[in-house]
């Protein structure tokens, strides 16, 4: 029987209808006097039984599973082909990127949803790709799909350059006999692979990062706040170069198709599935905002498959180590529903924003992050309609952002409050812990954060006096509303002809309400941004071990930092000592080490086996000593060594 019809998109077309009855008929006459049957549609997948008339508005709405060409649930005979098992293999890996696209399918073209001729179009083009044979005479599983897979696999497994895979493909194609379908560049490749909807929207951007030419303005040809062109190169004849284009990479796709992968699926369900609550941290999960916001919003969190995410972003010179001052700014998505040895993988983070250079964006990058929070609230708010491979099933999938990370520059981006000055630091708030120091801002008073009985509250060798202040970490959000509702109206860009205006003492610290807050659920949140624990253990350690090694650069006990000392009457035994002659003598810490212990504490770091790249690099001044590059459990014992050395006790206590 000619089944072709199944593969026809336009679902009220003659051959399509004729084909649906066919397959009823077919199935009254091999199922009998059965009033219901397992309908075949791409939602149902023969799970569901319905009556016919049920069955066939299905088929002639949502269509037939494109696999489903041999029509068992139905009473039809498995035709029996004596294969070997090398043939049974083939059909297996075959049937693999079959499921795929039958996935893509059901993913894509679901019941309720519009079918654009566009959608169309791509579906076939992976279809044919799926059943399109390598070079006459391959096997069954030698796929145009399958080899494009494969090969953009290996490409990344191995870091090729898209040079080095362009001449793999052109060796490939001279070898192979005539009639071959391999492609003859990775732009090739990749063309065939974005139809699965995982390609970018490009969008211009004013060069002094005003606006966006997008939605409203995205038939302007200048800015509409600083008139400056939208074109580096406009000419007569039609060549048009945007100043600065942001790369756009949709979210929702790229969500929607984590679940159409049965194994992903399944591990998209981990963190409800096979939760451990013993009091250990090993997931996101397990914090105590996660289930906070679980009660705030039980509805999102009665479906498990509900995505949380959390969003980073920072710089980075694409140049590497060359002297070009150039700063690109991806932002980056990751899904916490995933198990942790899963989630924070590179394979699972989904770049949504490329946020072009040379320069940062800084409180600009609101402007940029308008494409990405307009999607959020979208999925936020209505969700969108997804199949989920594992179950066979559809579900309204929402998301939300739990949190942000970032290093502490970026925060000052991302949140709106600056982090320089008197007032830098966020919880603190309008009553900082800051004082004036000669030449910069000393940060003395966080004993305040220590219970009520710590020694250290009593102790006057951190600033000359005792500590009875009592402060804590929460910031209410009724406060910080209420000073965001005072700001002025921000007007973003870096237009050079506009003059700074000067900060009111009522905004404190505070440079713009972030774009954040137009997330509904923002608000609610108690942890929104968190600090890269990376760059505090990093640098902290450095300026530990530094001051110990008295490596230059790196060393905080400099001759101002001894003035300060002396300025604040603490700490006389360090103060410097200025001689008649006019030369100055700076007193030993007993945290700075001296030769023999330097030499000391090399041989333990050089006795210690690292991975590969943790430690290469040799000490400033003692060639041949391998440098504190340090992995965190040395990190870690630097700092409770300071700590030891300077205090007389650990921080623990």
């Amino acid at each position: 029987m000619d089944r072709s019809w199944m593969l026809i998109f336009d679902r009220f077309s003659q051959p399509f209808v004729d084909g649906v009855n066919s397959f009823i008929e077919f199935a009254k006459f091999h199922l009998g006097e059965a009033r219901e049957i397992k309908c075949p549609c791409i939602n149902c997948c023969n799970f569901y039984k319905q009556e016919y008339d049920i069955v066939t508005a299905h088929l002639l709405i949502s269509g037939m599973i494109v696999s489903y060409t041999t029509w068992l649930e139905h009473g039809e005979l498995p035709e029996h082909n004596n294969l070997n098992e090398s043939n049974v293999k083939n059909d297996e890996d075959k049937d693999e990127y079959n499921k795929l696209i039958e996935d893509y399918q059901r993913g894509n073209f679901m019941e309720g949803d519009t079918l654009e001729r566009e959608d169309v179009r791509h579906f076939d083009k992976l279809l044919d790709a799926s059943q399109c044979c390598l070079y006459p005479g391959c096997k069954n599983s030698d796929t145009l799909l399958s080899f494009v897979i494969q090969m953009l696999h290996v490409k990344v497994e191995n870091k090729w350059s898209n040079k080095s895979f362009d001449k793999v493909l052109e060796i490939q194609r001279r070898f192979l006999l005539e009639g071959h379908v391999v492609p003859g560049s990775i732009y090739e490749c990749k063309k065939l692979l974005r139809d699965l909807g995982l390609g970018y929207e490009l969008i211009d951007a004013c060069k002094h990062n005003c606006v966006l030419f997008w939605k409203e303005n995205a038939h302007l040809e200048k800015c509409p706040t600083c008139q400056a062109s939208r074109y580096r190169v406009n000419d007569s004849k039609g060549k048009k170069i945007p100043h600065k284009i942001l790369r756009y990479f949709p979210l929702t796709p790229r969500l929607r198709i984590l679940y159409m992968s049965r194994k992903t699926a399944k591990d998209m369900r981990w963190h409800s599935d096979k939760p451990v609550d013993d009091g250990v941290g090993r997931h996101p999960a397990d914090c105590k905002e996660w289930k906070e916001f679980y009660l705030h919003y039980p509805e999102f969190a009665q479906e498990t498959r509900n995505v949380r995410l959390g969003l980073a972003t920072d710089g980075f010179n694409p140049f590497g180590n060359m002297s070009t001052s150039y700063s690109m700014w991806p932002v980056i998505l990751m899904p916490y529903n995933l198990p942790p040895w899963r989630c924070m993988k590179a394979p699972f983070f989904m770049m949504s924003l490329l946020i072009p250079g040379p320069n940062q964006p800084g409180t600009d990058i609101d402007v940029y992050l308008r494409p990405l929070i307009d999607e959020l609230k979208e999925l936020w708010e209505n969700g969108v309609m997804t199949y989920d491979a594992s179950t066979e099933q559809t579900f309204r999938m929402h998301a939300a952002v739990m949190w942000t990370i970032n290093d502490f520059p970026a925060y000052g981006d991302l949140s709106g409050w600056r982090t320089k000055g008197y007032l830098s630091c966020p919880p603190c708030n309008d009553n900082p812990l800051s004082r004036g120091l000669i030449s910069k801002i000393g940060w003395v008073g966080h004993r305040a954060y220590l219970p009520d009985n710590h020694l250290w509250r009593k102790d006057k060798k951190f600033d000359g006096l005792t500590e009875l202040r009592k402060k804590s970490l929460d910031l209410p959000v009724e406060k910080v509303m209420a000073q965001l509702d005072q700001l002025r109206e921000v007007k973003f860009g870096k237009d050079p002809t506009n003059k700074k205006r000067p900060r009111e003492s009522e905004e404190l610290n505070w440079t713009k309400k972030s774009i954040m807050w137009e997330l509904p659920y923002w608000k609610k949140l108690n942890l929104r941004h968190n600090l890269d624990v990376m760059h505090i253990e990093k640098n902290i350690c450095e300026n530990f071990y530094g001051t110990m090694l008295a490596i230059d650069g790196k060393n905080k006990d400099t001759y101002k930092a001894r003035d300060d000392l002396q300025e604040m009457g603490i700490r006389q035994e360090l103060h410097l000592q200025r001689k008649d002659n006019g030369s100055v003598v700076k007193p030993q810490a007993a945290y700075t080490l001296d030769s023999r212990q330097i030499d000391g504490f090399c041989e333990f770091l050089k006795s210690i086996s690292y991975p590969d790249g943790y430690a290469a690099v040799d000490v400033p001044g003692r060639p041949g000593r391998t440098s504190p590059i340090l992995p965190r459990s040395v990190r870690l014992w630097v700092y409770y060594s300071c700590f030891s050395k300077c205090c007389g006790t650990l921080p623990a206590e």
